[in-house]
């Protein structure tokens, strides 16, 4: 538990993000979210996900503030999962684990899922880290400070 206590008080914003978000039942769930999954017994279905795990996972998700509960959008007894505005600020990382896994994680004529736009039905564009004057950056290019917020 200390090693967990000093990421989430690191000053390592990728530290902090990791310990929030950073384990693979969770990224899943947000991705799931991504594709419209919205009521539990979906994303239990979509991930085969054990009914105590998945429920420690969104409660987690719920209490950081990624999704919120409301009432079920078809006016059912249910509950859904709806993903909050820091829950949808996710999307980024999302699609850049995605595209590096595209990248780097099939073999040449292996199927994989693509993300298409839903205007054109093309491929999305490929992140890339840029200065504020649109230059791309490499790792080189960059450094870390330490500030008050």
């Amino acid at each position: 538990m200390a090693k967990q206590k000093l990421l989430a008080q690191s000053e390592c914003p990728v530290a902090r993000a990791l310990e929030a978000i950073g384990d693979r039942w969770a990224l899943m769930i947000i991705r799931d979210a991504f594709d419209d999954v919205r009521r539990f017994s979906e994303f239990q279905k979509r991930l085969g996900l054990a009914r105590n795990i998945l429920t420690v996972k969104l409660k987690m998700l719920v209490e950081l503030g990624v999704f919120e509960i409301q009432p079920a959008s078809d006016g059912s007894a249910y509950k859904e999962y709806a993903l909050t505005e820091r829950g949808r600020a996710l999307f980024p990382i999302i699609v850049s684990l995605r595209q590096w896994g595209e990248r780097y994680l099939f073999d040449s004529g292996e199927q994989c899922s693509i993300l298409l736009d839903n205007e054109r039905s093309e491929p999305v564009e490929t992140l890339a880290v840029r200065s504020r004057g649109g230059e791309l950056l490499s790792p080189a290019d960059c450094h870390r400070r330490v500030v008050t917020r």
